[in-house]
């Protein structure tokens, strides 16, 4: 069998990228128990909060899957500081709700190479990999990568908890 033809440099580059990569925790759970409601709650918080913060930060909605978000930033830092306020202001969002009712995201940063497509979409292992670190993310945090983590450890005031070396799914390194 033939590999496809390479495809033209013009259709497609590469660049350094932060990308934060975001969805919400047990969301078939909510969505399970009142889609209705879990949905227009989920579109507010991306009208009222999501979105403003991303853009606040300079980032750009590379695309949206489901419950779920692919961001590029062109500052690690940026991109991490927007993390954070999209956490801190779930926190106040969630104050008074029963636990089962909660919206919380798991977000996972990494700083890396990625393919941008001519319309503008990108892939590549940059994005696999905040992809890979928003799963083991636990809720309400962010899971940085290591080169995330070198661009911001002087940056910013963060409280950090080292997983230590972490298997990612589908990832060598």
């Amino acid at each position: 069998m033939n590999d496809p033809p390479l495809r033209s440099r013009t259709t497609e580059s590469r660049k350094l990228a932060a990308i934060l990569a975001a969805d919400v925790v047990g969301f078939s759970r909510l969505a399970g128990a009142d889609e209705d409601r879990t949905l227009a709650r989920l579109r507010a918080l991306r009208s009222d909060v999501i979105d403003p913060t991303i853009a606040v930060y300079n980032g750009r909605i590379v695309k949206r899957i489901g419950d779920g978000a692919i961001v590029e930033f062109r500052s690690v830092v940026e991109a991490v500081r927007c993390g954070i306020e999209i956490q801190s202001s779930m926190i106040e969002r969630n104050t008074g709700l029963a636990s089962e009712r909660r919206i919380e995201f798991r977000i996972g940063i990494h700083l890396g190479d990625v393919v941008e497509e001519g319309d503008g979409d990108l892939m590549g292992y940059g994005v696999n990999i905040a992809a890979r670190l928003e799963g083991v993310a636990q809720p309400g945090a962010i899971c940085l990568s290591e080169d995330a983590y070198r661009q911001v450890k002087s940056r910013l005031d963060l409280a950090i908890s080292d997983l230590g070396e972490t298997r990612l799914k589908n990832i060598a390194d």
